[in-house]
């Protein structure tokens, strides 16, 4: 017998209501004959397009960090979010675009300590880059858009570092300090070849469909879809 699965939208800033109609209807074909019961959900941690856009900024910025001080706005909204709507039983996928992706992150690393989330996965979708701890890594992929060289496209994905200090371990170099600019990267590192910008991976009507007749929805949910192998 096949397990519950909640899945979790999260919007990142300016973020129109509809955003996600069409990748709810895609996950659902995707993720539906996997599961034993489906649930999907959209948030939206620092409001829609109506709200004024640079307070929705600020707010993301204090979820790229993991101080323990710092309030983490979006994070905590997911959360009180997950948890008015969490049943409970099965598992959780948690799905962030720019933003999003950090607000998703945040609140599955605050669920995951008290207790309510254990079996989950964390994607992030051109998302500012923040550090994932070492024992989730295996649990968060990061997807990005790329250009025809394969070179990052979306400036959104270069905020922020996954950087850190580690130790030589070579012979001739023992225990010299480096910065290791991938230190604490998310388990997948991926790029996506869509066409346009940063608030176009979920769309599905012409000009974003390429020359294969592939739209941008359908390259970022087969790329979740190929991540979740295994655990679906």
């Amino acid at each position: 017998m096949t397990m519950p699965l909640t899945v979790y939208l999260m919007a990142g800033v300016a973020t129109a209501s509809q955003m996600f109609s069409e990748c709810c209807r895609k996950l659902e074909e995707l993720l539906g004959h996997e599961a034993g019961k489906l649930d999907i959900h959209v948030l939206f941690p620092y409001g829609d397009n109506s709200r004024n856009l640079w307070a929705q900024v600020l707010e993301v910025g204090s979820d790229l960090t993991n101080g323990i001080r710092l309030s983490r706005v979006g994070g905590r909204k997911a959360a009180e979010s997950i948890q008015a709507t969490y049943k409970g039983a099965g598992r959780v996928l948690l799905i962030g675009h720019s933003g999003g992706g950090a607000a998703a992150y945040q609140a599955a690393v605050k669920l995951q300590r008290n207790g309510t989330l254990r079996d989950f996965r964390v994607v992030q979708i051109g998302s500012p880059r923040i550090r994932v701890l070492p024992e989730l890594k295996d649990r968060v992929s990061y997807f990005h858009s790329v250009d025809a060289e394969g070179k990052v496209s979306d400036p959104i994905s270069r905020i922020g570092t996954w950087g850190g200090w580690s130790v030589s371990g070579g012979q001739r170099k023992r225990n010299v300090p480096y910065w290791n600019r991938l230190k604490y990267a998310p388990g997948l590192v991926e790029g996506i070849p869509v066409i346009g910008g940063h608030a176009d991976y979920f769309r599905h009507q012409n000009p974003f469909v390429d020359s294969q007749s592939v739209c941008n929805l359908d390259k970022t949910v087969d790329r979740i879809g190929s991540w979740l192998k295994g655990w679906v």
